[in-house]
């Protein structure tokens, strides 16, 4: 394999990152950095690997793999080595496991005092909950997040892991480490970013609060503004069992729709009439195919758009136009986001094939020596 440092196109290039590999949000934090032009490289166990096929994990992609086996005292060695020449380290382990692997915060820091090191973790630091096991769902429970989540009065609904381990967890894990790294420049001296899901989400919900302040939101589901409370925010089937999103939210908006869908209406603002309104978009939704209410709406200001799969979201026009998702590799996944006018970022390598795919070029890159050696004793494992 060609691996150099600084190919990296993005404004992020010529930082170096070290990856503690993990699973979820951190992965997606790395992945992120990659993109954005960092040097990344991933650090697995020999054994690592969430899915059978490697090379089709996305998350993995723009950065080499390295296995070290990180029980050998010898390994954790390595680590330092490249945390001397790191910007940032990124972790996802329980809070004390990396600690006892002598790679924690006092470890690197004393190595590098202008490192960024930044953990990824559902509960955070500390807390009642710190040291327990715990998923998406779990963390965004306890915000209140979940409650509200679903137009089903009955019970909520989770959006797969998007609110928790992305939203409230890889997002707010690069926002922490950008600040960090923007005043380690400015201070020369590096810090800890606690990045928790339980945090992030919070900060996610800032807008429920506002609404239920000023009482456009209870805590039932379906009784606000931005949950299907309201006929004019909410999802409608069409003829072929297909589904349009209604937000017209505003007057101009809203005024918009009801001409499209050429229906007459009761007030919106009184209360007493809502359930009839939304009798009249049901009906009216049904009588065309979601292809027909498309072509209607679309490039119109009635805030109307068909809900369409995964797979169908690649060749939508519009994304399709600002090439929102790209082919590379054989899989079609999404581009680098968001953009840069001046430093644009591009996909870097694929994910590898299997952990350790590159730890002879990767380590020979960041500076290591006598890799021959980490190889022979298993310290290291080339794939």
């Amino acid at each position: 394999m060609d691996y150099a440092l600084g190919q990296g196109t993005g404004p992020l290039r010529g930082v170096k990152v070290v990856e503690i590999a993990g699973i979820g949000p951190g992965p997606h934090a790395c992945m992120i950095l990659a993109d954005l032009g960092a040097d990344v490289i991933r650090i697995e166990r020999p054994s690592d690997g969430m899915f059978p096929t490697n090379d089709k994990d996305v998350l993995n992609r723009g950065r080499p793999s390295v296995a070290l086996d990180l029980k050998d005292t010898a390994a954790a060695g390595v680590v330092l080595e490249l945390v001397e020449g790191a910007d940032v380290l990124i972790e996802g382990m329980r809070p004390g496991a990396i600690e006892r692997l002598g790679l924690g915060p006092d470890d690197c820091l004393g190595r590098n005092p202008r490192l960024v090191y930044g953990r990824m973790t559902g509960w955070g630091q500390d807390g009642p909950l710190a040291h327990t096991a715990g998923h998406d769902m779990n963390y965004i429970a306890i915000t209140g997040a979940l409650f509200g989540l679903g137009q089903d009065r009955g019970r909520p609904h989770f959006p797969s892991n998007l609110v928790g381990d992305f939203g409230g967890g890889s997002t707010y894990l690069v926002i922490g480490v950008l600040a960090a790294l923007l005043e380690a420049r400015l201070s020369g001296q590096g810090q800890v970013v606690d990045a928790a899901i339980v945090d992030g989400t919070a900060h996610l919900n800032a807008m429920a609060i506002t609404l239920s302040a000023v009482g456009l939101q209870r805590e039932r589901r379906a009784s606000g503004l931005l949950d299907g409370g309201t006929p004019f925010y909410d999802i409608y089937e069409t003829s072929d069992g297909r589904h349009m999103s209604v937000g017209a939210l505003e007057p101009q908006f809203y005024d918009e729709l009801v001409r499209l869908l050429e229906v007459d209406v009761p007030d919106r603002n009184d209360p007493a009439s809502l359930p009839a309104l939304r009798e009249v978009f049901t009906a009216r939704f049904r009588e065309k195919t979601q292809a027909e209410w498309v072509e209607l709406f679309e490039g119109t200001d009635a805030c109307v758009a068909g809900i369409i799969t995964l797979s169908e979201a690649a060749t939508h026009p519009h994304l399709a136009a600002r090439g929102t998702f790209v082919e590379a590799d054989g899989l079609t996944q999404p581009a680098p986001a968001p953009r840069f006018s001046r430093t644009k970022a591009e996909l870097g390598q694929p994910p590898a094939p299997a952990p350790g795919a590159h730890t002879r070029e990767a380590l020979a890159a960041w500076g290591i020596d006598d890799i021959d050696h980490l190889l022979d004793n298993g310290t290291a494992v080339q794939a």
